[in-house]
C-alpha cells in the first residue's frame, strides 16, 4: 500500500484498516515501535484498561496537556479523542501527532461549531471567553483562555469580578463553576453525552443497596446528579479522593474507564460504576472506545492518521492554552 492509498483509506474510514496477525504480541510490538520511533503514548483515563496499561502517561485533560507540552519524544500517539490530539499538536507543531481513529470525536466538542460560536460571541462584545478544553481548535482560537475541569475555578477567578464572561461549550460545568465562583456567566448550550445520561433513579437505588457508599461525580453531570454527590471533581480529583478517603465503597459517576486506575491504586476498595438510563450497568464513551490495541499498533507502524491543522488556527489556539498552563502553574496545579 503506497502513501496515497493509505491517505485515501484513512480519509474514507478514519483509520488505516490493515489486517493484523492474531498471533502477534501487540504489547511487545507496540513497545518495539515506540523505542524505534522515539514515540510516546498518552492515554486518557477513559480508555480501555489494556491501553491504559501500555501508556507512558495516563491523565485527565490538564495533565495530558502539561505532559504533551514537555515531552522530548519525536512522535506522540494520543489514545483519547480528537480534541485531545489537536491540543497536543497545538503545543508541539514540529512533532508528529497520531490519533488511532479519527472518528474518536466528542459530542461536547461537536455541539459547538466555530461558525455558530462566532455569531454567539458577537452578541456579547464586552465578554471574555473561557472555553473548556473539550472543544475544537477552531473554538480554542476564538477563546481568551482555556480551562479543564481541574482548573476551571482558578481560571474563572483569574478575571476581575467586573469582567463579564462567556463559558463554553459545557453548560453543566459552566453552571457548576458559576455556583462555585459566584459569577453569572453566559453559557453556551452544550453537554457531554456520557455525563448527561446518568440515571438519578438507578443511582438512588444503588445508594439504598450500599448505604455506606460515597457518591463521587464529575462536574459535567447534570445539576440534579451533582446534588447527590459527596464529592465533585475532575477525573484526577475523583481518583485522588477515592484513594485517600476513609470510605471503602464508592458509586462513581463518570465514564467507567476510570475504575481501572481506581482499582489499581486502591485494590482493597469497592468501586461501583453509576448506571445510565439505558440497559447497561455502567456508562461508557463510545468515542473513547474506538481506540484499540490493534489500531495503536497500526498507527505507530504506518504513522497515520496524523493530526494536522492550518498554522494560523494553531497559533491563535496556542495563546489561550498557554495562558491556561501559566495560570495552572502559578496555582500549583
Amino acid at each position: 500500500m503506497n502513501i496515497l492509498e493509505k491517505h485515501n483509506q484513512v480519509a474514507a474510514v478514519g483509520f488505516l484498516d490493515v489486517n493484523v496477525n492474531p498471533r502477534l504480541d501487540l504489547f511487545a510490538e507496540i513497545e518495539r515501535l515506540k523505542a524505534e520511533k522515539n514515540a510516546i503514548i498518552l492515554a486518557h483515563y477513559y480508555q480501555d484498561s489494556d491501553i491504559q496499561d501500555i501508556a507512558d502517561y495516563i491523565g485527565d485533560s490538564l495533565g495530558l496537556a502539561q505532559f504533551a507540552e514537555k515531552t522530548q519524544a519525536d512522535m506522540i500517539l494520543f489514545a483519547g479523542v480528537h480534541f485531545m490530539a489537536e491540543t497536543a499538536k497545538i503545543l508541539n507543531p514540529t512533532k508528529k501527532v497520531l490519533l488511532p481513529d479519527l472518528n474518536a470525536g466528542c459530542s461536547l466538542s461537536d455541539s459547538c461549531p466555530p461558525e455558530d460560536f462566532t455569531a454567539f460571541k458577537a452578541q456579547y462584545p464586552d465578554h471574555k471567553v473561557v472555553s473548556y478544553v473539550n472543544c475544537s481548535a477552531g473554538i480554542k482560537a476564538l477563546s481568551d483562555v482555556i480551562c479543564t475541569s481541574s482548573n476551571a475555578e482558578f481560571i474563572v477567578n483569574s478575571f476581575p469580578k467586573e469582567q463579564p464572561l462567556i463559558f463554553a461549550p459545557d453548560k453543566n460545568l459552566g453552571r457548576y463553576i458559576s455556583l462555585k465562583t459566584g459569577r453569572d456567566m453566559v453559557l453556551w448550550n452544550g453537554s457531554c453525552m456520557v455525563h448527561e445520561v446518568f440515571s438519578h433513579k438507578r443511582i438512588v437505588e444503588l445508594k439504598l443497596r450500599y448505604p455506606q457508599a460515597e457518591i463521587i461525580a464529575h462536574p459535567e453531570c447534570e445539576a440534579h446528579i451533582l446534588e447527590m454527590a459527596n464529592f465533585i471533581g475532575s477525573t484526577t480529583a475523583l481518583l485522588k479522593y477515592a484513594v485517600k478517603s476513609t470510605c471503602d465503597t464508592f458509586i462513581v459517576v463518570t465514564e467507567s474507564g476510570i475504575l481501572h486506575q481506581m482499582q489499581k491504586d486502591a485494590p482493597h476498595k469497592h468501586f461501583i460504576p453509576a448506571p445510565s438510563n439505558g440497559t447497561c450497568a455502567c456508562n461508557s464513551c463510545p468515542h473513547m472506545k474506538l481506540n484499540t490495541l490493534e489500531k495503536i499498533y497500526i498507527a505507530l507502524k504506518y504513522e497515520t492518521p496524523e493530526i494536522t491543522m492550518p498554522e494560523d488556527i494553531r497559533l491563535k489556539a496556542l495563546q489561550p492554552i498557554q495562558r491556561m498552563l501559566e495560570i495552572s502553574a502559578a496555582a500549583g496545579l
